[in-house]
């Protein structure tokens, strides 16, 4: 039972108002490290938007199929019926829009945008947190190797690390996509193409978290609690992964949330390039790459999937600044 805090005479008159205050309500509740920062962004409106968008995003990728089924729309089925046997273009008005379809139909297929680009949502995000997780978990593990061990692991690491940032990550990926056979590792056509683009871009990618997590582990291993688990005889992979580890956990998180919209990005460019997934599967960039030639007859074709790329990309934005603050409040602007 926690003794009272005397409120009396000369005790009295020596204690703050703030303490007096306080005094008799009980004891004081301490805070965890994730609740500090669950309260700093609460209050950071613009993040919560943007976590709400990209929860959003998430639901309607993995519920792109039912979704699609309610308006009763197919992103494969071909409705010629809807589209101008002149000019190739949608015969409404503003690209087709109307109740059957809400965000009009694609030229000379006469497809549904509104299902396609629930279906590319699919693609997008898959590719932007698979390669981010590829990405993290070998930049934390080489990093934090890198840093603790130092010496020749470090120089290895370190001149790898430089060597990665410094290739052509976007040629290779084309050059290495174009070559790649239909069918491997029981992965056919599209899900071969997916399959590379997570890998490489992950592989690509790591250099930047292993350079955050190399410089935040050279800075833990001299600190007071590593050298008290020294002096009791722990080992050193108890060390990497019970006492630096978990004090790795902010940085790395703040630096998945902005690594997966450059991966987004990435897989648009591909697709965008021809050398992304490959028809009739539905990607955002392969949208964009086809309204080319239809830019001036038939703009929201362009519109729609340019703007689902630039409010998936700017709701990760948000979501990964209003993390970096709460959980690095030192490093806010």
């Amino acid at each position: 039972m926690t003794a009272p805090i005397e409120t009396t005479g000369a005790a009295a008159e020596a204690q703050p108002g703030a303490v007096l205050d306080g005094a008799g309500k009980g004891k004081v509740e301490g805070r965890s490290l994730g609740r500090i920062a669950w309260e700093r962004l609460k209050r950071d409106k613009l993040a919560l938007t943007g976590g709400t968008v990209v929860l959003l995003l998430i639901l309607v990728a993995l519920l792109a199929p039912v979704i699609a089924g309610l308006v009763g729309q197919d992103p494969d089925v071909h409705n010629e019926k809807l589209i101008d046997p002149l000019f190739g273009t949608p015969t409404g008005s503003f690209g087709g829009i109307s109740g059957e379809h809400l965000l009009g139909v694609e030229p000379v297929s006469g497809r549904d945008i509104f299902a396609r680009i629930l279906y590319g949502s699919q693609i997008s995000l898959l590719v932007g947190f698979m390669s981010a997780v590829v990405a993290i978990i070998l930049g934390t593990v080489l990093g934090i190797l890198a840093g603790f061990f130092g010496g020749w692991v470090d120089s290895l690491v370190s001149r790898i690390m430089d060597g990665l940032l410094a290739f052509p990550q976007l040629l290779f990926i084309i050059a290495l996509v174009s070559v790649m056979p239909n069918d491997m590792l029981g992965l056919h056509g599209t899900g071969v193409r997916v399959f590379v683009m997570i890998l490489v871009i992950g592989f690509f990618g790591w250099p930047y978290i292993g350079r955050v997590v190399r410089g935040q582990t050279l800075s833990m291993r001299e600190r007071e609690y590593v050298e008290a688990a020294r002096s009791l005889g722990a080992g050193r992979f108890y060390i990497l992964f019970k006492e630096l580890l978990p004090n790795l956990v902010a940085p790395i998180i703040v630096y998945t949330t902005m690594m997966i919209p450059t991966n987004i990005l990435t897989e648009a460019a591909l697709s965008f390039l021809g050398v992304g997934v490959k028809p009739p599967t539905a990607s955002w960039g392969q949208m964009l790459s086809n309204a080319i030639d239809y830019y001036d007859s038939d703009p929201t074709y362009m519109v729609v999937p340019g703007l689902a790329i630039f409010i998936t990309v700017l709701a990760f934005n948000l979501f990964g600044d209003g993390v970096r603050d709460a959980l690095d409040p030192k490093g806010s602007r």
